[in-house]
């Protein structure tokens, strides 16, 4: 029986896994103590994470799934 889901169990997992890690690089920004947030955490930490977390999407939603 095929399944009627557009993507894979992996390509899912990746997603979740990607939004997760978006989430984390935004409390990362909202964490910083400097003034309007121009500390290491806002400007250099948490855009780097949360680049890191679009990337994954991206991967997960142009892999494709293995049958």
């Amino acid at each position: 029986m095929e399944s009627k889901l557009p993507f894979g169990k992996k390509n899912y997992q990746w997603m979740i896994i990607g939004v997760v890690t978006l989430i984390i690089g935004f409390i990362i920004m909202s964490l910083d103590k400097a003034q309007h947030g121009f500390g290491f955490l806002g400007l250099v930490l948490g855009p780097i994470v949360v680049v890191a977390g679009f990337v994954m999407e991206i991967v997960a939603i142009l892999h494709k799934p293995t049958k």
